[in-house]
């Protein structure tokens, strides 16, 4: 009789990469801010939340915002480095071993431009905890539909994917922009694969795998 899988932490699973990934790994639990029906509801402030959850496997990070949504840096550095580090770090000390981050195109810790940065700094420190196998995918815009699942919209956003959609075929992979199934697909399937310890998938890639 073969073991019982390990549980698997889904972070971020309100958004349109976090739902997706909920669809691809229907098994996974759910860390939510707010209580919601078959979630697990965590203080990304507060490490301890997390000791009251069952011991993962792996770990799924979709945790993100916007400069506009989140109204100044310290507050996007918040959700997008400060969240990001803390469930990876609880995640790694009850001893995942894998994790897949849901970044972003062009992040690079060294980056003048103050989102990129910090996606790149959370993707090192994530890098830091020594997990055995992370993922790092790095998605171009995605392509969904916010107002559907009762997200703020993006107006920036929203232009540019009425601009593109119809230009997708001559867009190339790596800028076009990708649909969050195919991101989560992408990155389950990579996360799953053997590889090296860290394995960076940018959009065009996920574009391919997640098809």
């Amino acid at each position: 009789m073969s073991p019982a899988p390990e549980p698997i932490w889904l972070a971020g699973a309100t958004g349109l990469v976090g739902r997706a990934l909920l669809a691809e790994l229907p098994g996974a639990i759910a860390l939510v801010r707010k209580p919601q029906a078959g979630a697990m509801t965590v203080d990304y402030a507060r490490p301890e939340s997390f000791a009251a959850l069952p011991a993962p496997g792996s770990l799924y990070i979709a945790l993100g915002t916007t400069m506009a949504q989140a109204g100044s840096r310290e507050a996007f550095r918040a959700v997008d480095f400060d969240a990001v580090v803390t469930v990876a770090r609880a995640a790694r000390e009850a001893g995942a071993t894998h994790c897949g981050l849901v970044s972003a195109m062009a992040a690079n810790a060294r980056s003048a431009v103050f989102y990129n940065q910090v996606k790149g700094e959370a993707e090192d420190a994530l890098i830091a905890l020594g997990f055995q196998r992370l993922v790092i995918a790095r998605p171009s815009l995605l392509d969904g539909e916010r107002e559907r699942l009762d997200q703020p919209a993006r107006r920036g956003e929203a232009w540019t994917l009425k601009l593109a959609r119809p230009l997708a075929g001559l867009i190339p992979a790596a800028w076009r922009p990708i649909s969050p199934q195919r991101v989560a697909r992408a990155l389950h399937l990579a996360l799953d694969a053997p590889g090296p310890a860290v394995r960076i998938v940018e959009s065009a890639e996920m574009q391919r795998l997640g098809a």
